[in-house]
């Protein structure tokens, strides 16, 4: 996969930055000791209050701008700190994602060398993500069906085999051709959520391109969330599929779903381990739940869309019609 030409590429790492802790200072640390030189870090730090500057005197790529946590949207933000590079490539990250070795940056960077079966151009390529220690179980194998140990390049041809996980991608660790992201428009601006799969899925169906999953590139990155969190993110997954059902059309999520839920099952019995079985059944069904209604979020009451969303700063913010 080496190649002259991609060894030369520019890179900068865009991350929002929501209370920096000791994991974000040990990403950075993990930055600097790349193989592959990171031209720029720049940070969309949302409340100013919150940043520490003599924290990170020492990192002399660093670059900050300050949102307000009314000014912050998913897309938009991220929109903002792309306009502040010139890369050829930006690499988006959460402030929780932490390089697995030095060659994260290499490898995505070598993703941008592969074509799908066709020749379609990739313009966007997402790292493999890695359980924390205290991971539990369950998300474990989640991780490990969600991020497999296998590369893949996926285009339209794929739609009928892969459904929904065509448009798979996650801005936790992703990485963008820059000119073909300017030229699509960027994420889009005002969404609750899966801001980097509305992209990839346009990418794919409209623009006939290529998304990359890079399983070699690798970063440590996973949540313990209970039933009720699970249900307000899947909550806030289903407003923005149907916000965006161009994009999602005639594509469903619950077979995915499903398979996830079965081959769980199967693995916890193969590890001895039945008796999290209930358990995992319960979180599924609360997943479910929530994206139900997420995906029929307009005729719920506004009041109700403010307990079961993750984000509801975005309902006031945007004063959205329900």
């Amino acid at each position: 996969m080496e190649n002259i030409e991609n060894e030369n590429k520019t890179v900068d790492v865009i991350i929002p930055v929501y209370h920096p802790d000791h994991v974000f200072k040990r990403l950075l640390i993990r930055l600097g000791e790349q193989t592959y030189p990171i031209r720029k870090i720049i940070l969309m730090n949302t409340e100013k209050s919150y940043w520490d500057q003599e924290e990170y005197q020492g990192i002399s790529n660093l670059e900050v701008h300050h949102v307000t946590k009314e000014e912050f949207d998913h897309g938009g933000t991220r929109n903002k700190g792309a306009a502040h590079s010139e890369a050829d490539i930006m690499v988006f990250m959460t402030d929780d994602a932490v390089p697995a070795n030095r060659e994260l940056i290499h490898f995505l960077v070598q993703a941008f060398q592969q074509t799908g079966k066709d020749g379609e151009r990739v313009v966007a390529a997402y790292a493999r993500q890695l359980p924390n220690p205290d991971c539990g179980l369950t998300e474990r194998f989640t991780r490990s069906f969600n991020y497999p140990a296998v590369s893949r390049v996926k285009t339209g041809a794929d739609l009928k085999e892969l459904g929904i996980k065509t448009f798979f991608s996650s801005n936790v660790c992703c990485a963008y051709d820059r000119v073909a992201f300017v030229k699509a428009g960027g994420f889009i601006n005002r969404t609750i959520f899966n801001e980097d799969m509305i992209y990839a899925g346009n990418a794919v169906r409209y623009r006939k391109e290529a998304i990359a999953y890079v399983a070699e590139a690798r970063v440590i990155h996973s949540h313990n969330y209970g039933c009720l969190a699970q249900l307000k993110r899947n909550f806030d997954l289903g407003v923005s599929q149907a916000d965006h059902s161009e994009v999602f059309l005639g594509i469903q999520s619950e077979r995915e779903g499903i398979c996830l839920v079965k081959k769980t099952c199967g693995w916890l019995i193969h590890e001895k381990k039945p008796w999290l079985i209930p358990g995992l059944i319960a979180k599924s069904g609360f997943k479910y739940l929530g994206y139900l209604l997420g995906k029929r979020y307009r005729k719920l009451p506004k009041r109700l869309i403010k307990c079961l969303t993750m984000n509801r700063s975005y309902w006031k913010k945007n004063e959205i019609e329900v």
